[in-house]
């Protein structure tokens, strides 16, 4: 931050003298004496030098471990990023940029939220954008709100959703005296029939929310679900892997009503869960119900291009009450680091990368069943597949110790994950690995 330089000593008492103190303690005069914790209490350590802080911190990121390859997936994905994407969101003026309140002094941010969510549509299909929420699971509960009205309040969830997005929509629902229902899966996917015949009893039915692909890697029938939803007058939640946009139907084309998802896998390391984003996309009739921050292009009084905040005289700004959703923020840096990612990649760029991630994926699963890992499941997947094993703590153990990092164990089986950075000589040496260890 070079153009940052914080208050000195000689101004902040000069600003106290402003307002009429003589400490900062006298801040919180009002405050009562018992609620006050003295600085003894709190136990903070005397400031250090900067080089004893570089060596502290480094001690601490000695414990981290950094594995060469990653064939774990679950919701946060190893891929390739573009130098170009770190180049440009490093920037100060991005980093430090605040919340666009005042459009016309911030029409840098507002044009990058604006390219956002351009590119949003047009990887999703969808006709309208927001400007991004905290995650893809918040993303799939704001969009249960969406399809909530007076006369349908039901939420059907299917089993092969992320678990943490069960677990979201379940408690922003538990919270809004909403009724969730879960779909069966059945042969690792969702059941279709069991759906049929929960949505002909339910006259309440909101909304029907599913993975492409799921939790399990596998390709639902999209248009199955969707028919069932809309023929019971509800609406169909697509939450979906942006990457697999560029090979797969989109929400678009299929005639989803909202399309969500995690934005991870558009130029956002793994790092310990965060910060990512969640992307909400919807059709042209969903508009003024979708959530959080929408930025679009007008004219001046000159008639020059320029972008405001639109639809911002919402409920969930002045009657906040009656709102459908609280959100009235968005993950800025993020929403425009998949932005640069996606103009760096470019269309054929996600599509290269999709057909890479669908291809290896295939590969490995081909070879993890030669040597008696087969998969759970006979649909077709894109880059996740499970495999079915007793002995996954032990393959993953073997995995470990030469630098690599396996699939996540779920009940009897490991979900493996393999993107365009997984060449053939590291899955080939997971196979010998794996058969290894299984001797």
């Amino acid at each position: 931050m070079g153009s940052f330089v914080p208050s000195n000593p000689k101004e902040r008492e000069e600003m106290l003298k402003t307002v009429g103190v003589e400490s900062f303690r006298d801040l919180y005069r009002a405050v009562p004496e018992a609620l006050l914790l003295p600085r003894e209490k709190l136990n903070v350590p005397d400031g250090v030098s900067e080089p004893e802080a570089m060596r502290a911190m480094e001690t601490m990121a000695e414990k981290n471990r950094v594995f060469r390859a990653v064939l774990r997936g679950a919701g946060a994905y190893w891929h390739y990023i573009p130098a170009i994407v770190g180049r440009v969101t490093s920037k100060e003026q991005f980093l430090t940029a605040y919340t666009p309140y005042q459009a016309e002094i911030s029409q840098g941010v507002l044009q990058s939220i604006f390219e956002y969510q351009t590119m949003m549509c047009e990887l999703t299909g969808m006709a309208v954008s927001n400007a991004s929420v905290y995650d893809g699971a918040t993303a799939a509960a704001e969009a249960a709100a969406m399809c909530v009205d007076r006369k349908r309040s039901t939420v059907y969830l299917s089993k092969a959703l992320a678990p943490d997005v069960i677990r979201t929509v379940q408690t922003y629902c538990w919270g809004a005296n909403r009724q969730v229902r879960l779909i069966p899966v059945k042969d690792g996917l969702t059941d279709l029939e069991a759906l049929k015949g929960m949505l002909a009893e339910d006259s309440a039915a909101a909304g029907v929310i599913f993975a492409q692909p799921n939790y399990f890697g596998n390709l639902e029938d999209c248009a199955g679900l969707i028919e069932l939803t809309h023929q019971a007058g509800a609406k169909a939640v697509m939450s979906v892997n942006p990457i697999a946009m560029g090979l797969l139907q989109t929400p678009g084309e299929l005639g989803a009503d909202i399309a969500v998802g995690e934005g991870q896998p558009l130029g956002m390391p793994m790092g310990f869960g965060g910060p990512y984003l969640g992307f909400m996309c919807a059709s042209q009739e969903l508009f003024r119900h979708l959530p959080g921050r929408i930025v679009g292009e007008t004219t001046d009084a000159q008639g020059k291009r320029c972008y405001v905040l639109t639809l911002q005289a919402r409920e969930q700004h002045i009657r906040r009450e009656k709102a459908a959703s609280n959100i009235c923020s968005n993950q800025a840096l993020c929403a425009m680091t998949a932005a640069v990612y996606l103009a760096a990649m470019g269309a054929e760029g996600i599509t290269k990368t999709a057909r890479l991630c669908y291809d290896k994926a295939h590969y490995l699963a081909a070879e993890l069943e030669k040597i008696g890992l087969k998969r759970r499941d006979e649909a077709d997947f894109f880059h996740e597949f499970v495999t079915e094993t007793d002995c996954a703590e032990k393959l993953l153990v073997a995995l470990e110790a030469k630098g690599i990092l396996g699939g996540l164990p779920v009940e009897n089986g490991v979900l493996w994950c393999c993107t365009e950075q997984c060449d053939r000589s590291v899955m080939d040496e997971v196979v010998a690995i794996c058969r290894e260890a299984m001797a």
